[in-house]
């Protein structure tokens, strides 16, 4: 981006910052950033000079426990390597905003130590004002904030670009990465250079850090109360034993919500059902409040949460994958997560229960666990070739069918 295109830009947010600070006029004010601007300039003031700083301890205590810290020390070299070349300074929070592991270019962490840029700042919007970090975990989405569009002058100098961190089973919110440098170095990319750090993150966290689903017991020997979900390969849901009948919609945020029981916001609940759908939040709330009806009251608010016992297949399956009973894994799978679906985060979590069941036959082909997948996937020839293999040339009564299926998907 040419320096006076820049230039112009910083300009017209340095305008709009002094007219919301001195006047409070939001006319010029980036709507995504007015809610945030607004939080600030309730808590802090506009000349703040540096983040405060949480607990040394408890910090580093908390960077040990946390799943971060290993998928960091996987992808570190790529993260520094990155700081470096573009003399960024580059952050990993958790998911109050918190910093838990930098590291700079030689010019950039000497400016993010003296405002307290470093392991232990509190980065969030009421503690030192508008940032990236603390726009993408509310959002839920990758954030930019450029220049004066920071609500604390002390960052005037400084462009942010921020994606959150999720856990790619239950997409839960583990934090953010961000990327900053000064507003002058500026480039297109930034944000996408910050979603591809995030999904570097997130493919290196370790297999470990994946909470046991709840309901196991539930969905494999039935339960009378609370809430079921069959979500692979078709959609029902039963309530206290009776099924519901539900839209797509309804299905995906029940959904949602009983894979993430500790709540979502509604920021969060709306990214991750409708992405960039032009939906408002209105929309949302009022197909939140026909289920709360359906479910008698039993889904809570700030934040949305189930109030009663849940239990998904979803869940079911990655349990018994975990526990290596790769056949029953495969007997429980019914197909796609909620095929069809325009949940982002659903769609990805899909493709992680079959991407993983997958790897886990070919690890394990059971000749007749595969040809039960191989109902479901036709054409997914690898499976059914790693089976053949593991037989060596052994009768099985499964040999003819795999062998048939092989031909038939060729």
């Amino acid at each position: 981006m040419a320096h006076a295109e820049l230039q112009a830009r910083r300009i017209d947010a340095l305008r709009a910052w002094t007219a919301f600070v001195s006047e409070g006029d939001t006319a010029a004010v980036r709507p995504e950033l007015l809610s945030s601007w607004t939080r600030s300039g309730a808590s802090i003031a506009a000349d703040v000079r540096q983040a405060p700083l949480a607990d040394e301890a408890e910090t580093a205590a908390y960077w040990r426990e946390s799943p971060l810290q290993a998928a960091v020390e996987c992808v570190e070299e790529d993260l520094r390597r990155t700081a470096e070349d573009g003399d960024l300074v580059i952050a990993v929070t958790d998911p109050d905003t918190r910093i838990l592991w930098t590291y700079g270019g030689r010019v950039m962490r000497r400016k993010a130590e003296t405002v307290n840029f470093v392991p232990g700042g509190r980065w969030d919007d009421e503690s030192v004002g508008t940032n990236a970090l603390d726009l993408a975990l509310r959002t839920d989405a990758p954030a930019m904030v450029f220049s004066a569009e920071h609500y604390a002058e002390v960052v005037h100098n400084w462009v942010c670009w921020a994606a959150p961190v999720h856990d790619p089973v239950t997409g839960d919110q583990l934090g953010v990465i961000d990327l900053s440098t000064t507003w002058n170095r500026t480039h297109p990319i930034g944000l996408a250079t910050a979603r591809v750090m995030a999904r570097l993150i997130e493919s290196a966290l370790p297999r470990r850090t994946v909470p046991p689903p709840r309901g196991d017991a539930e969905l494999t020997g039935g339960v009378g109360s609370g809430l079921v979900m069959t979500l692979l390969g078709t959609a029902e849901t039963r309530f206290d034993g009776q099924r519901l009948l539900l839209n797509r919609r309804q299905s995906e945020i029940l959904a949602l919500l009983a894979l993430h029981p500790e709540g979502l916001s509604l920021e969060q609940l709306h990214a991750m059902l409708y992405g960039d759908e032009a939906v408002t939040f209105s929309t949302l709330k009022a197909e939140v409040s026909h289920l709360r009806h359906t479910l008698g009251g039993q889904l809570a608010s700030r934040p949305y949460r189930l109030l009663m016992p849940t239990a998904t297949d979803v869940e079911h399956v990655l349990a018994l994958l975990r526990r290596g009973q790769v056949a029953t894994a495969v007997e429980a799978y019914g197909g796609d997560l909620l095929p069809g679906t325009n949940s982002p985060a659903l769609a990805e979590l899909g493709e992680y229960v079959a991407v993983a069941l997958r790897e886990a036959l070919i690890a394990q082909p059971d000749p007749d666990a595969v040809l039960r997948y191989a109902e479901l996937a036709p054409h997914d020839t690898a499976v059914v070739e790693a089976a053949l293999r593991s037989l060596a040339g052994r009768p099985h009564p499964a040999v003819p069918l795999l062998k048939a299926r092989l031909a038939a998907a060729r």
